[in-house]
């Protein structure tokens, strides 16, 4: 961990961000306490967008209209 004067994060963020992101915690300070922690982000944990490309098919009718009887169901309106 390293530990860097306020004045000092100030005019070396660009620096300081760079290290961080190299897996460096850099705690900047401020007469001497602990203000902030610059830390390195993680991989992103979820599944990327179009991960299921190719996997997944839709019927040629999917968007037919619907049975009389499933609509009625839905609506309420079944006697």
């Amino acid at each position: 961990m390293i530990i860097v004067p306020l004045a000092e994060a100030k005019n070396n963020l660009s620096k300081l961000v760079d290290d961080a992101a190299a897996g460096q915690i850099i705690t900047i300070a401020k007469h001497g306490r602990a203000l902030a922690r610059l830390v390195p982000v993680g991989k992103p944990c979820g599944r990327r967008i179009g991960a299921m490309k190719g996997k997944l098919v839709l019927a040629d009718d999917f968007d037919a209209p619907l049975p009389d009887e499933m609509l009625d169901a839905f609506e309420g309106t079944h006697e």
